[in-house]
């Protein structure tokens, strides 16, 4: 016969097994949720603009830029690694495109090309730094981060580039940003690219094994190493991707304000790494992955243009971007510490 104790003891087992239940499918789906409810606020707020097509292709149009951004982080982030160099990146390939266009008239492909080339100088010195020097991930990138944000505002002479401008010697310019370029930051194409990233990188880190390694360094990188996976040249490549990303999302930047602006991608660092980590707890996968980081841009974005429309003052916007990252790191390493 059961005791009164031990039937206290069965209810109380079965509480703590409910509410840990629950904690964990808020945990699991919290970003969609999240969401959600943020959409269900907004809409009856303002039930008369939210909603509408309009504004919804503007949301997804504003964290295009964001989530290419993102999507490159996240695949550092696979390999235990964090590349806080994006920003810089992304400024610089801003800055090359379309000082070729201007400076030099080159057409759209072979400026894109060499933009991006360039840019991968950033990687290379990340992983030369990260792989060969074994400076901290986090310390590497941080001194990139300014050296490149410097080589950016150098080569630019420390202003924009736009159409009409001379060169930094005086010299008058006529080239023109083509109107091929002009479109890529134009609705839809700048959506389109921004799901083919997401695609791109989601078959990538789970379903090929370049991916799984990836993970699996991410997870022990000696385990990786006596298991026969070359964890340095991973590591490397995971930088180069990082990389590869953050010189399109300048690119993107360029094309859509139609001119190269001084350290133009340093506002997209922490949105980025506010998505790539709310995006590591989606679906209870607890890693980094695309798809989860997709929906952390979608939770910014929705969230910024929420508050923007309510005429939130702009200066106050990181405010809750910061208290979004917070709640994000909180709640993956809460679960990862079993606490």
């Amino acid at each position: 016969m059961t005791t009164k104790p031990e039937m206290n003891k069965i209810k109380n087992e079965g509480t703590s097994r409910s509410l840990s239940g629950t904690l964990q499918f808020v945990n699991n789906w919290g970003t969609i949720l999240a969401i959600l409810l943020l959409v269900i606020g907004f809409a009856i707020l303002m039930p008369q603009t939210f909603l509408t097509g309009s504004n919804i292709v503007s949301i997804l149009r504003s964290i295009s830029i964001v989530t290419v951004i993102a999507i490159g982080l996240t695949v550092s982030l696979s390999v235990n690694g964090f590349d806080l160099s994006v920003g810089s990146s992304a400024t610089l390939s801003s800055s090359l495109v379309v000082s070729l266009f201007v400076w030099y008239s080159m057409p759209t492909v072979p400026s894109i090309l060499i933009a991006i080339a360039i840019t991968l100088v950033v990687a290379a010195v990340n992983a030369f730094l990260i792989v060969k020097v074994k400076i901290p991930d986090l310390f590497a990138t941080l001194a990139t981060m300014f050296i490149f944000e410097g080589v950016a505002m150098t080569y630019t002479g420390g202003g924009s580039v736009s159409e009409g401008m001379p060169r930094l010697d005086g010299t008058p310019t006529k080239g023109q940003i083509p109107p091929l370029f002009d479109k890529l930051g134009e609705t839809p194409w700048i959506i389109l690219i921004m799901i083919l990233a997401v695609l791109f990188v989601h078959i990538f880190l789970k379903h090929t094994k370049h991916g799984r390694y990836m993970y699996v360094i991410g997870g022990n990188r000696e385990a990786a190493h006596l298991s026969g996976i070359p964890v340095n040249r991973y590591r490397t490549m995971a930088y180069v991707i990082s990389t590869i990303f953050a010189a399109i999302g300048g690119i993107l930047l360029a094309s859509k304000i139609g001119s190269a602006q001084i350290n133009a991608g340093a506002g997209f660092l922490m949105p980025a790494v506010a998505a790539a980590f709310i995006g590591s707890s989606f679906a209870g996968l607890g890693k980094p992955n695309a798809i989860g980081t997709f929906f952390g841009a979608v939770l910014v974005g929705v969230l910024e243009n929420g508050l923007v429309m309510m005429s939130v003052p702009y200066y106050s916007l990181n405010i809750v971007k910061g208290l979004v990252l917070a709640l994000a790191l909180a709640s993956t390493y809460y679960n990862r510490k079993g606490l």
